[in-house]
């Protein structure tokens, strides 16, 4: 895959002294969905700050589509859309006289043919000529995707785009974004919602602590660090687990009916054969067994704890 973004030993450190980016490195595909996940305070937004030509650099290096982001930013910025975090919109200006407005600060052309189409995939066309004050929370956040894709940029930066919104407004934005992909653009997004990264990313990064701790396919994440979960309905509850059992160190569930085995899936050797085996020598009877794949959820915490 053609890498269009190419971040090498980026660091930040303010001067107060506090370092919000640490060597960072990160290749970054032509057309993916990239997921960077991590805790408030992780670094994400400093990150992208950074690669947007906001936040100058300590040291290192970024290039996008082969241009630097210092010696070369009016080619990168122009390659970039940015939408942030928080609503920064006027109040009494009409969505269209923004995105237009917005389009022409870099320097392209009026197009009123690709303005209308715009508004009209983020499903704004009806409130062209609202004021900005005028729309719901949901709707800024959309004023703020067109004004950034108004100069028709090839990658799309969105930092924390569906926080503060209610679920079904944020599965909408999900939608937003697989069409955006669809339609050839890259789109990086920041977020410490696990279901939004596992719901529409290629890949995903975890950053913690202004430190990149792995980057991966998000299945292939799944398939690497995931543990699966044995669980065994019993036909009779039990009060403790037998002292045979310790080494698999199952988890009894509070009512004594549900016992809970982790395994981990690259394992050989599972260990279910002989649990079974030695559930049943210990007259320990099943009614029924299911599985579980661990979450994105799961092997983020163990992550970000073990980097702890």
């Amino acid at each position: 895959m053609k890498t269009i973004l190419e971040i090498s030993q980026l660091s930040k450190i303010y001067e107060s002294g506090h370092q919000s980016l640490k060597n960072i490195n990160l290749d970054i595909y032509q057309g993916e969905i990239l997921a960077l996940l991590g805790p408030n305070g992780a670094g994400k937004t400093t990150l992208i700050s950074t690669i947007c030509g906001i936040v100058s650099p300590s040291s290192g290096s970024v290039t996008v589509d082969g241009h630097d982001i210092i010696t070369g930013y009016r080619e990168t910025r122009s390659l970039i859309g940015l939408v942030p975090q928080e609503l920064t919109l006027g109040a009494f200006d009409t969505v269209w006289n923004t995105v237009n407005f917005s389009r022409g600060l870099f320097g392209k052309k009026p197009d009123p043919a690709y303005i209308e189409r715009l508004l009209k995939d983020l499903s704004l066309f009806d409130k062209k000529d609202s004021e900005l004050r005028a729309l719901s929370g949901g709707m800024k956040r959309r004023v703020l995707i067109a004004k950034a894709l108004s100069h028709q940029p090839r990658i799309l930066f969105l930092d924390e785009p569906t926080a503060g919104v209610d679920v079904e407004l944020r599965k909408d934005m999900w939608a937003l974004v697989r069409g955006l992909n669809k339609s050839g653009v890259t789109i990086i997004l920041t977020t410490h919602y696990i279901e939004e990264a596992e719901e529409i990313a290629d890949r995903v990064g975890i950053i913690s602590d202004g430190e990149i701790i792995m980057v991966e396919d998000k299945k292939t994440l799944m398939q690497k660090l995931g543990k699966k979960k044995l669980v065994l309905d019993l036909k009779q509850p039990i009060t403790s687990i037998p002292e045979s059992l310790e080494a698999y160190q199952l988890e009894l569930s509070a009512d004594g009916s549900q016992l809970t085995y982790t395994y981990d899936t690259k394992s050989n050797r599972t260990g279910i054969t002989g649990l079974l085996r030695n559930l049943s020598d210990q007259g320990i009877s099943m009614k029924d067994l299911k599985t579980s794949q661990s979450s994105l959820e799961d092997i983020f915490v163990s992550m970000v704890r073990k980097d702890a």
